[in-house]
């Protein structure tokens, strides 16, 4: 699983070649007050090259999209089918899988960073507001008059944006906002009954998600995922449910594959570095030295150090 920042995005969704987004990123990238852009999605597929399909991959942004056509969305253990008219409210902390499932599609959608919608200035932390929650359905199914009444808040964006309104960016952030009220009123999509590809997708999120954290390359880059708990509340699955889950695909617990994992990088960085041994423990998530060495002699029947030495000669 990548790592796809803004432009990357622009760049791959809608082709390098497009010459609004290309401009758009050459004035705009840097600013100061975080990212933020608005597009027409029967504009996008008019003028520009888009991907029918938007594989799993850590975003760096956040979006939300409002969506007229039928497409497929897969996440954790859950498929969802979009028939008609949905919104949906991406974070960078739910991974997921879009699917085009016919060509006419429309709509809008509007991309920002964490840094355009900072609590100082909108009074809340963006990553506790229900519809980004991990824990929380992302997809909301909606009538044609609430896709009318949403694509009224996208169009006054649309034309804010190409304003010169010196404060233009201030009335965007209360768009984007009353766009996540109005989306926090509604009710969920139901997903699809699962299926035995569920069980797969889920283990295979699992994985990528676990990988993505290495390899750990400078001292300061520290694990944050290092619990089933961690792993099951990114993948909005209960921690009982994901172990289940691995254990049918893989025979071993989340535990167990996350110890495994943690165990070969501390043997990479023990024979590959010149790290102290306080270090890489405190990099592998372990508060304390005892703790790290506890560890990984339950592993490999030795202390840390006697493995570095042992691997030296």
């Amino acid at each position: 699983m990548s790592s796809i920042t803004i432009k990357e995005f622009y760049q791959d969704i809608l082709g390098e070649t497009c010459p609004d987004i290309n401009q758009f990123l050459t004035e705009n990238i840097n600013k100061d007050i975080g990212h933020f852009n608005v597009f027409d999605i029967s504009e996008i597929y008019r003028t520009c090259k888009s991907k029918t399909e938007m594989p799993y991959n850590r975003r760096t942004y956040y979006k939300i999209s409002l969506i007229n056509g039928k497409n497929k969305v897969e996440y954790a253990d859950k498929t969802i089918e979009i028939e008609d008219c949905a919104v949906l409210f991406a974070s960078p902390k739910i991974p997921y899988n879009y699917t085009h499932q016919c060509t006419e599609q429309s709509g809008h959608f509007c991309v920002f960073t964490k840094d355009f919608l900072p609590t100082s200035k909108i009074g809340l932390e963006l990553d506790l507001l229900p519809v980004f929650s991990p824990q929380s359905d992302f997809i909301f199914q909606i009538s044609t008059e609430q896709f009318h009444q949403f694509e009224a808040i996208f169009l006054k964006m649309h034309e804010e944006i190409k304003s010169d309104y010196v404060y233009k960016y201030d009335l965007l952030r209360n768009y984007v906002m009353e766009l996540i009220h109005f989306g926090q009123k509604l009710q969920p999509i139901l997903p699809v009954e699962n299926n035995k590809t569920a069980a797969s997708r889920t283990t295979t999120l699992f994985i990528e998600l676990l990988e993505r954290q290495f390899p750990i390359e400078n001292i300061s880059q520290l694990l944050q995922l290092k619990t089933p708990a961690d792993f099951a509340g990114i993948l909005g699955v209960h921690v009982n449910h994901l172990n289940r889950v691995l254990k049918e695909t893989t025979g071993k617990t989340t535990g167990e594959i996350i110890g495994s994992r943690i165990f070969q990088e501390a043997k990479i960085l023990l024979t590959q570095t010149q790290w102290n041994v306080s270090e890489i423990a405190f990099t592998l998530g372990f508060e304390e030295v005892a703790h790290f060495s506890n560890f990984f002699k339950k592993h490999s029947k030795q202390s840390p150090q006697h493995y570095r030495e042992l691997s030296i000669v």
